[in-house]
């Protein structure tokens, strides 16, 4: 296989050489700073433990489920399309070194964090079947408006501009958009919430680092000259300063006194705060805060269980389908048979006991007609079909009624 930048260079429209320097890139960080004084970056953003966990929940949450490409059938119903070569670069492995579950999760990686995650399609030397799907790296690729109502993309690397390229060799996972094109930029759009969580953080902990010890005022007797206060601070840094010095007893000369501020407060409410900024953060990437392990004393067993179905309806969904259609719009654009449908069952499934009852009505318990097979709801729980009469809708049963008792004789 050619190099990556190889196989992308050879496909270009233009290229061109745009070098970016290391300040103006660390420039653009800091006007990314927010009201906390925290610079707030895709990077920065993810050492925020919500951030990296919630990211975690909808990327893997994306990339467990079977990825499967269906070909419709003239008659109605679907097949699995085993025969196309997209069945097996969606299922199991879109390149040469990723699974289809890697590949997966870093799109979605970079949907979440990067606004949108950007792959390659290689079609080979001919240029019609799709060999494999290459994802380029975060932020290397942006949309571009042309005049003609047509999108093109400029890929770049370090060096700088590798092309641009037409909309039919680049596939495309975007989140929410405003203009169709470009898609938000969550973190930036949230860097208050992200950037206060990272300012928590760090000051609870220097709080610990300064072994839970509070500032305070030092006084002293005589007026210092510099090098006199420069020696008393040392003194002060060297027996106090860290986890190690916690606790212990502080010796000054010159009559020195020390009186240690308590604590406001406001300050006794940095750990309400920390827990209130998990809340909105999570708000931000659209994931419940049980999710990323967040819960109030108000949640139960039975309600835990309303949340995770909650998560996958309106969390896992939405991306589910931004996923599929995006498949169909970049992948197959002329082929109306096939479509892409990632298998929820096993995250939707309830307890044993509310299955055993949906699948006992589905075949046909208690007098109503069935809707499925014992085939397929064998299908449901991962087992194998057995064929014959088990692919065939069996007949609705009913308990029996009944029997009234015999009436007593009047003997």
């Amino acid at each position: 296989m050619r190099g990556l930048f190889g196989t992308l260079a050879a496909g270009a429209l233009e290229a061109k050489h745009v070098g970016l320097e290391s300040s103006y890139i660390e420039f653009f960080e800091k006007m990314l700073g927010s009201k906390s004084g925290t610079s707030v970056t895709s990077h920065s953003a993810i050492r925020v433990s919500t951030i990296l966990s919630g990211t975690r929940v909808l990327a893997e949450g994306i990339a467990q489920q079977p990825c499967i490409l269906y070909r419709r059938k003239p008659g109605g119903g679907k097949e699995p399309a085993i025969d196309h070569p997209l069945y097996r670069i969606l299922y199991r492995q879109p390149n040469e070194w990723m699974t289809s579950f890697e590949f997966r999760e870093i799109m979605m990686w970079h949907a979440v964090l990067a606004r949108g995650g950007f792959a390659y399609i290689n079609r080979g030397v001919t240029g019609n079947q799709i060999r494999e799907l290459l994802p380029l790296a975060a932020g290397s690729c942006v949309p571009v408006a042309l005049g003609n109502f047509e999108v093109a993309y400029d890929v770049s690397d370090i060096n700088g501009l590798i092309g641009r390229f037409p909309a039919k060799d680049i596939f495309r996972l975007r989140g929410p958009s405003w203009d169709g094109i470009n898609a938000i930029d969550i973190i930036r759009e949230a860097r208050e919430a992200i950037g206060l969580s990272i300012a928590t953080e760090e000051a609870h902990a220097r709080l610990h680092g300064n072994g839970m010890q509070t500032s305070g005022i030092l006084t002293t007797d005589p007026n210092l000259s510099d090098d006199a206060r420069a020696r008393i601070i040392k003194q002060i840094k060297d027996q106090k300063s860290g986890l190690t010095n916690a606790f212990k007893t502080l010796v000054l000369d010159r009559g020195a006194k020390f009186e240690p501020s308590g604590m406001k407060g406001v300050d006794a409410q940095h750990l309400e705060t920390r827990r209130f900024q998990i809340e909105e953060c999570c708000r931000a990437i659209r994931v419940f805060p049980q999710m990323v392990g967040h819960t109030d004393k108000t949640a139960t067993f039975a309600s835990a269980e309303a949340f995770f179905q909650a998560h996958v309806t309106h969390s896992l969904m939405p991306w589910g389908e931004r996923w599929e259609q995006a498949c169909a719009r970049d992948l197959f654009p002329d082929e109306d048979d096939l479509l892409v449908e990632l298998n929820y069952r096993s995250l939707m499934r309830g307890s044993s006991k509310d299955r055993s009852e949906y699948n006992a009505k589905a075949l046909g318990s208690g007098g109503s007609p069935a809707w499925m097979t014992q085939d397929e709801v064998r299908a449901e729980e991962g087992l194998n079909p057995m064929g014959g009469d088990a692919a065939v809708l069996p007949k609705p049963t009913s308990a029996p009624a009944p029997t009234k008792p015999a009436p007593a004789s009047e003997d």
